[in-house]
């Protein structure tokens, strides 16, 4: 495992710099110190893996920078043993953070390369989400909803109603809204027919991918 002393110390310095950007959750931050990035990447990214960039991780796909990463769980508000829906398991580095806060993580994964490429790898690596699946984002996991939070990590051009209908009231989904750019936002349910919005910038993301067949 390409894993060192010089790579946690790089850690550091990483969520040093989200905490300068505003990251306050310490939870997140811990959890960015443990989380190993350069093993979620191709080794010829390792020495650049600590910086807030996104890189690619193939299928036309990326792994979110860092800030994206904790912004978007920051966001969520969870608590130990709550029930997270993930859609785009992509490199599988937003499942590890949500792991390492303790929640049950339910994730989806529409590219067949990436779901395949990450399954071997949490295998490998000891993570161990309560369902890993191939399949539509849009859909969500009906069979295992309702949940505490849904954390989308790609760009929807429109809020999936599915994702809405499957949060528990409370819950709150997080998810980047847009096309050309997104918009981060945050659904809370209130109750069952009514839904805060709130609205937190502009970020990019690829494109959240719809099977239309």
């Amino acid at each position: 495992m390409r894993d060192t002393l010089k790579h946690s110390g790089m850690r550091n310095k990483l969520a040093n710099v989200l905490a300068a950007k505003g990251i306050r959750d310490k939870k997140v931050l811990d959890v960015i110190r443990t989380i190993p990035r350069h093993l979620f990447l191709d080794s010829s990214f390792e020495a650049h893996a600590y910086q807030d960039k996104a890189f690619p991780i193939g299928a036309d796909q990326t792994i979110s920078q860092p800030y994206t990463v904790a912004f978007q769980s920051e966001l969520l508000e969870i608590s130990a043993n709550d029930k997270v829906l993930e859609i785009g398991t992509g490199s599988g580095y937003q499942t590890a953070v949500l792991l390492g806060l303790k929640v049950k993580v339910y994730t989806i994964e529409r590219q067949l390369e990436l779901f395949k490429k990450t399954s071997l790898f949490f295998s490998k690596m000891g993570y161990r989400p309560k369902k890993a699946t191939f399949g539509d984002g849009y859909k969500g996991m009906p069979e295992e909803a309702p949940f505490d939070g849904i954390i989308v990590t790609a760009g929807a051009p429109f809020v999936p109603k599915p994702l809405l209908a499957q949060l528990k009231i409370g819950g709150r989904l997080v998810i980047p809204v847009g096309i050309d750019e997104q918009i981060m936002t945050l659904f809370i349910r209130k109750s069952a027919k009514e839904f805060e919005k709130k609205e937190f910038g502009s970020f990019r993301f690829v494109p959240l991918l719809e099977d239309k067949n």
